[in-house]
């Protein structure tokens, strides 16, 4: 039975994963490239990648608060952006990994550190559809209770817990256990 704790927009073949499709785990983040937390949660989640490797799906969903975090959408863009020419996990990677520098021309300068296309990627940054994307899944994380970034989900029930690595491992762990026992 469905809760207000639940994800309300099911993962689907056109969400942005990493791990194998059929996991027994999916772990969705709705987050802001540049929230801090969730800059920190990245380098968790890349750890968290590492221990279960093939167990784990992992979702990446886009809820930029711009009051808060003026180049969130831009960057939120610039990933949408990469990701159609295929290199939307090494511009996601990027963006984490330089959260103090995502202005427009470090966003530039990113595609061009990919090897994208550049004209398409100008062209897509402007699309109305990637905005229209963007807020489509914003508004589906804020349906769902992500109220502030990052925000997760396991197996589609809100993670409410700490979510440092030890707290999120376990609660992942734990899941893991109780889907041997179902089966």
């Amino acid at each position: 039975m469905p809760t207000e704790n639940d994800l309300k927009i099911a993962v689907h073949s056109s969400d942005h994963f990493q791990g194998m499709e059929k996991a027994s785990l999916v772990l969705v983040e709705y987050g802001d490239y540049q929230c801090g937390h969730c800059g920190d949660a990245y380098g968790m989640i890349k750890k968290i990648q590492g221990e279960l490797k093939d167990q784990l799906k992992f979702v990446f969903r886009n809820l930029p608060i711009t009051t808060v975090h003026p180049d969130a959408l831009s960057a939120a863009l610039a990933a949408e952006a990469a990701a159609l020419q295929g290199q939307f996990w090494p511009m996601h990677d990027l963006l984490f990994e330089n959260q103090k520098a995502l202005c427009e021309k470090d966003l530039e300068k990113y595609a061009r550190q990919l090897g994208l296309d550049m004209a398409l990627f100008d062209a897509a940054i402007k699309k109305l559809e990637l905005k229209k994307q963007i807020r489509s899944e914003a508004e589906g994380g804020i349906r769902s209770g992500a109220n502030g970034t990052p925000t997760f989900f396991v197996n589609g029930n809100r993670y409410e817990g700490d979510w440092s690595f030890v707290p999120l491992f376990n609660r992942l762990e734990n899941e893991l256990s109780a889907e041997r026992l179902r089966r």
